[in-house]
């Protein structure tokens, strides 16, 4: 489990997504045809096994559009769930709960099939000290609860934003004019609080990473295992690790083999299929 983030920083986003969802002139088909003062429980089923998650989400989805509404959680984010389960109960006003639904299982479908997929890839590390970890291939706008869904599957979060690392890709080296000089630039430039990670292709970028010095991580972009393999022998724990470049749920366990530290995979959040839940009256 990981702990949730404060209310306060998700209602902008839910928010966001009713007033999408609302429109101008809210639900007409609820006002026209459930009567004032109808009062329902309503269930939100997985129709699929996996992770959960998303239900503070979706608590705030219900409660922004009626603070009335009884919403009881009886699966946390963070969960493994099974086809069949009820992931939560929500009672009140039949209108709000209506109105409510498709952006609270919006969220909850989309985060965790993020999870799911997460969990799946951590499964497959086991008997490693390998992590698996996000990038930032997020949806724009929601990537915040993105990387919360990769926790939820017992994966790491990569940086947030440009802001938060320093990240030289292979554009940065050649606008710089090689690896020596863009980790000499590093060294001269960035605050001693910001760590440093650097991309390499070949063996021949790490031995030089490793001779030059001011780099935290090496990010092994797109080797095969066997290159991979190498490249923790000459590494020898000196670095950390990252490999990287079109990782794939069957591959990953040859790769965690290989010893190294930590496997990106865009694919979970750019790639997951959104888990099947639904909304029983």
């Amino acid at each position: 489990m990981t702990t949730a983030l404060p209310d306060l920083i998700l209602e902008p986003l839910v928010r966001a997504a009713l007033m999408e969802d609302l429109g101008t002139y809210g639900d007409v088909t609820t006002r026209s045809v459930i009567p004032e003062g109808t009062t329902y429980t309503a269930k939100l089923r997985a129709r699929a096994e996996g992770v959960v998650s998303g239900m503070q989400i979706a608590r705030l989805a219900f409660h922004l559009v009626d603070p009335s509404l009884e919403v009881r959680t009886l699966k946390e984010d963070g969960s493994e769930i099974a086809k069949g389960d009820t992931l939560m109960e929500i009672e009140g006003s039949a209108a709000a709960i209506l109105s409510a639904e498709r952006v609270a299982l919006n969220f909850a479908g989309r985060l965790s099939g993020i999870a799911t997929l997460t969990a799946a890839c951590v499964a497959e590390t086991k008997g490693t000290e390998t992590r698996i970890t996000c990038t930032r291939k997020t949806t724009p706008g929601l990537r915040m609860v993105e990387k919360q869904a990769v926790l939820h599957g017992g994966g790491f979060n990569h940086r947030f934003s440009l802001s938060d690392a320093i990240l030289i890709k292979d554009n940065h080296i050649a606008a710089a004019g090689g690896i020596r000089p863009v980790l000499q630039a590093v060294k001269s430039n960035a605050s001693h609080m910001i760590r440093v990670e650097i991309e390499v292709d070949t063996l021949a970028q790490l031995e030089e990473v490793l001779d030059e010095g001011g780099a935290d991580v090496v990010l092994l972009d797109n080797m095969d295992t066997k290159t991979l393999l190498r490249a923790v022998e000459i590494a020898n724990g000196r670095i950390v690790l990252e490999a990287s470049g079109n990782m794939t749920l069957p591959r990953i366990a040859e790769v965690a083999a290989t010893g190294v530290n930590y496997i990106s995979m865009g694919a979970l959040t750019h790639s997951a299929t959104t888990l099947d839940l639904g909304l029983d009256f």
